[in-house]
């Protein structure tokens, strides 16, 4: 069941984080896809393959045009699970990596793309609480997600 109400979710304690366990939530609102952020997101990170930047080279592509990065679609990841699930009743949070990461399909300039996030573990860890989640960002009008990630966070109690 896809949970968009009180969006987003503030646990506060373990047992409010293993209550969530199964539960999908979002989506989130979307966020579209401009060739002016993916121009950006190759300034910053020095990826300017032209299947990216070029759009009258990407245009003659078998994909018809420009794309996001992979990893632009991915780093969006922190700040549209904010919008769905958010730590501010812990005392320190942070993003503690991934476990898997995939693209199943590309992401053209001038789509809109949004995520849902369902958390899929909880466990107690030295110093806090790991949590894991399953993050899938889908595409406006597309049936294949453009990424499916479980991202890993940690967490420590105490407000």
């Amino acid at each position: 069941m896809t949970d968009t109400t009180q969006l987003p979710v503030r646990p506060v304690s373990y047992d409010e984080l293993t209550a969530l366990i199964g539960r999908e939530l979002g989506p989130t609102e979307w966020h579209e896809v401009t060739q002016e952020r993916v121009n950006a997101f190759a300034d910053a990170t020095g990826d300017h393959q032209w299947i990216h930047v070029d759009p009258e080279r990407a245009a003659s592509s078998p994909l018809g045009g420009t794309i996001a990065h992979g990893l632009y679609s991915l780093s969006l990841g922190p700040a549209l699970s904010a919008t769905l699930l958010r730590f501010d009743g812990f005392a320190h949070s942070l993003n503690y990596g991934y476990n898997k990461v995939r693209f199943p399909a590309p992401v053209p300039v001038g789509s809109r793309i949004r995520m849902r996030a369902t958390v899929t573990a909880a466990e107690q860890v030295g110093g806090g609480i790991q949590v894991t989640m399953t993050q899938v960002v889908e595409r406006e009008g597309s049936d294949k997600p453009v990424v499916v990630s479980e991202s890993v966070a940690r967490v420590v109690e105490g407000g």
